[in-house]
């Protein structure tokens, strides 16, 4: 697939079939992810690749994550809430978490580090799609709690960033329209 067609046609594929995605194509995902820029090529991106029984656990730190904001966690519309934490892994048959092990070098400075690993999802994501499978980068409130950081045994300066779910489309993606280029870019120089 020709890069600029790739950046195109890409989209969050959310549904997708319960088929196992072969190891050597989640080794390119991963590889693709290694290539993105860094300063002082610290490489600060961690992978935890997810599937079968492996997303249990992701499932059960979502829900013990969700359980923490509820007032009464055992009324029957929080104990459905915490089943759909649970199962939310299984919505695909692999789950790459993405994190970030900052450098301790002086000079780097944090964005930075955050902003590579940010740029290896995005290949990660353009890989997928070159390679025929559907991808969705998931975050929010769970993702960036120092308990998802725990669980995937990262340090303190650690941090989960993302979960990339993965899998064959089950749908086919409407074609979107961008901004034009003149809405999003100002032009400065010197003439």
């Amino acid at each position: 697939m020709e890069l600029m067609e790739a950046l195109r046609t890409r989209r969050s594929i959310g549904r997708v079939l319960d088929k196992e995605v072969p190891k050597e194509l989640i080794e390119k995902i991963i590889e693709a992810a290694t290539w993105a820029p860094n300063h002082f090529k610290t490489e600060p991106w961690r992978f935890f690749v997810l599937t079968g029984d492996g997303r249990k656990r992701l499932g059960e730190t979502l829900a013990r994550i969700a359980e923490r904001d509820m007032d009464d966690p055992t009324t029957d519309e929080n104990q459905a809430k915490l089943e759909r934490a649970r199962n939310n892994p299984f919505r695909a048959p692999l789950v790459i978490v993405a994190a970030v092990e900052p450098s301790d070098d002086p000079r780097v400075i944090l964005k930075e580090e955050y902003a590579a690993v940010n740029a290896g999802i995005q290949n990660m994501l353009l890989a997928a799609h070159s390679l025929g499978l559907g991808a969705v980068w998931r975050t929010g409130k769970p993702c960036y709690d120092q308990e998802m950081s725990q669980s995937f045994g990262l340090s303190d300066k650690g941090e989960v960033v993302g979960f990339i779910y993965i899998g064959y489309p089950d749908l086919e993606p409407p074609a979107r329209n961008r901004k034009s280029i003149d809405e999003v870019t100002t032009w400065i120089s010197t003439d």
